[in-house]
């Protein structure tokens, strides 16, 4: 099912999430997860650039390794890599495809594969369903959520690292390319937590100062009782509003968590925040939804 029904967008904008049963099919995740095997096979990333990716704010202003080869990842395809898998020289302590954390930022661009996905038919009748006139897309990633030390995303909101004015124009679109379930790192929402605004903010730092990142704000407490676990089937859409509060466990089982997600901002009078740590560059200004 491509578009949401009537009863399905009001409760997407009540809860700021939203399940799609079965958007694609056995066949099109196959096909990406065998071009995400290709791109494991092939990579060569640097010893300087081999960066643990947290979501831990005092280990993400700290991040070991070069700090450049993230913020500059916006208009690249580059791998990041899970806590522990190197030695304190930046070699591989475990198969190197069993330590990608996840490859962004511009899968969407640059993959045949990827671009085919986020530009299918499909997702602009989604689009155009949840009422965006002038879709760009601002940065795609695949996550690996891989098997018992695939690392747990703290919650947060999207629009902490991708803020736009006024709030409300950032969609998340995950795909689950593998099931997601409770045991291996399914996402799990606060429902309605969409429409209190952002409590924190990672922002670029003015040139030449360090860090070169900082955060504004601090992230509330949230009642862990207020979590709501969502597990998917492969195929599964989930739609994720810009503000809502979700989070992922670590995954102890034995299986990975594949998935694909890019985020949409409508960009009809939306300025997007020149300090956001991702900027559209003159190589890749962000591409409009609807070709």
């Amino acid at each position: 099912m491509a578009c949401p029904s009537p009863s399905q967008l009001q409760k997407f904008q009540e809860d700021g999430f939203l399940v799609l049963e079965g958007f694609l099919s056995a066949d099109e995740c196959a096909a990406m997860q065998q071009r995400i095997g290709e791109l494991v096979a092939d990579m060569d990333v640097p010893v300087r650039c081999r960066i643990e990716f947290s979501t831990q704010a005092d280990e993400q202003l700290r991040t070991k390794g070069n700090k450049d080869y993230f913020l500059s990842s916006g208009d690249k395809i580059r791998f990041f890599f899970e806590k522990g898998v190197f030695d304190n020289k930046g070699n591989f302590l475990v198969p190197p495809e069993k330590s990608v954390n996840k490859i962004g930022h511009a899968l969407h661009a640059y993959d045949p594969v990827f671009r085919s996905v986020t530009y299918s038919p499909k997702v602009q009748a989604l689009a155009k369903s949840l009422g965006f006139q002038m879709p760009v897309v601002v940065q795609s990633m695949y996550i690996f959520k891989q098997p018992h030390f695939g690392g747990e995303v703290t919650p947060h909101q999207d629009s902490t690292f991708l803020h736009t004015e006024p709030l409300g124009r950032l969609l998340g679109i995950w795909i689950a390319v593998e099931d997601a379930t409770l045991e291996n790192g399914c996402l799990w929402f606060i429902p309605g937590s969409h429409t209190g605004g952002v409590s924190r903010r990672l922002v670029r730092t003015p040139a030449g100062s360090k860090p070169d990142i900082s955060f504004l704000g601090s992230e509330p407490v949230w009642d862990a009782s207020l979590f709501v676990p969502t597990p998917v089937r492969r195929g599964d859409l989930v739609l994720i509003h810009g503000e809502v509060v979700h989070k992922s466990e670590q995954n102890l089982s034995d299986h990975s968590r594949h998935a694909y997600t890019f985020h949409l901002m409508e960009s009809l009078g939306t300025v997007w925040s020149p300090e956001n740590w991702l900027q559209p560059t003159a190589e890749l200004p962000f591409p409009p939804l609807y070709t």
